[in-house]
C-alpha cells in the first residue's frame, strides 16, 4: 500500500505549507524504517510496524509528534527545546522542521516497541 493513500485525506485538509511539513515528516519516517506501515489511530497519521510506534498531526500552530520518546539520553536532550510537559514534541509551524532529529526519534520509537 502507498502509504500517502492512508494519509492524503488528512494531508488535504491543511493548508499547502502544512502538507508539505507533514510531507516532509512522512518521507523522513519511510526513508528510516522503510517497513514501517502508514495507518490512522486515534484520528492521526501514524506509523505502525506490529503496533503503532508513531503519530503526528498539524495544528493551528504547530505540528505535533507522539508519543515522548524514553530513551536514549542524548536523542532526549537533543529534543529538549520541542519537548512539552509531558514530553510530546512540538514543531512550531514558524521554525523549519529538524528532519533528521525527526528521523532520529522515529527510530527510537521503533526500537521501543
Amino acid at each position: 500500500m502507498d502509504p500517502k493513500s492512508v494519509h492524503t485525506p488528512f494531508f488535504d485538509a491543511a493548508s499547502p505549507d502544512i502538507r508539505e511539513r507533514l510531507v516532509a515528516i512522512q518521507s523522513e519516517v519511510i526513508k528510516r524504517i522503510p517497513d514501517a506501515i502508514a495507518c490512522v489511530s486515534y484520528r492521526m497519521p501514524a506509523f505502525r510496524l506490529s503496533r503503532v510506534f508513531f503519530y503526528f498531526a498539524a495544528f493551528k500552530a504547530h505540528i505535533g509528534i507522539y508519543p515522548p520518546v524514553r530513551e536514549p539520553q542524548a536523542l532526549i536532550k537533543l529534543l529538549e527545546p520541542f519537548r512539552g510537559p509531558k514530553g510530546n514534541l512540538s514543531f512550531p509551524h514558524h521554525q523549519a522542521l529538524p528532519l533528521d532529529l525527526i528521523g532520529q526519534m522515529a527510530e527510537a520509537l521503533v526500537k521501543r516497541h
